[in-house]
């Protein structure tokens, strides 16, 4: 059986650097603060021995270096770009077996709703998982050799057509979704978690 890949794409928690939407209703502080908190939370409840964990960092160096995560997880630079070529760039820089990738800002993210993106990988080649604001929070593929150059070009990213963009890039793939999650993006997204 193939290895399992579980990457969490994280930044480093500075102010007026992180969350900034969030940042313009409750301060850059507390918007950092909170991204620190929640993405420490969520690694250590993602240890499974089902996948291995991995945090992509950004920025590289910085991350690579920083104390703020646990030292055990591997890591690895996110590298430049936008989201897509991002994202595109860490398919490819993982060993062979499904992998997927991961938001940090999504407080409802479990061990379940990943081994069920992971079991859908089973059947399928990718897998998404809808955002409630139109993007996703979770994206994974089967085969590394799936992330073909330019697989994410032409999404408008932070839109209402991000999923709907790139589930046009996986045509010709069979693409399954899993649960429908909302990411903290402003003062009210925080408010609505329990």
């Amino acid at each position: 059986m193939d290895q399992r890949w579980l990457v969490v794409m994280v930044k480093e928690p500075r102010p007026g650097q992180v969350k900034t939407r969030l940042a313009r209703d409750i301060g850059p502080v507390a918007a950092a603060w909170w991204f620190r908190h929640q993405t420490a939370r969520m690694i250590r409840h993602l240890h499974d021995r089902r996948w291995t964990l991995v945090l992509a960092v950004s920025p590289d160096r910085e991350g690579l270096q920083s104390r703020v995560w646990p030292r055990p997880v591997p890591r690895i630079a996110q590298g430049r770009g936008d989201l897509g070529s991002r994202m595109a760039r860490i398919f490819g820089a993982m060993p062979e077996g499904p992998v997927v990738i991961i938001g940090s800002d999504i407080p409802d993210i479990t061990r379940a709703r990943v081994w069920r993106a992971f079991r859908k990988l089973g059947s399928c080649e990718a897998v998404i998982g809808p955002a409630i604001d139109g993007g996703f929070w979770l994206i994974g593929l089967k085969y590394r050799r799936l992330a073909r150059a330019g697989l994410f070009d032409g999404v408008r990213w932070s839109t209402a057509h991000a999923r709907a963009d790139t589930l046009e890039r996986l045509a010709g793939l069979q693409v399954a979704e899993v649960d429908t999650l909302g990411d903290i993006d402003t003062a009210a997204d925080l408010r609505s978690v329990p």
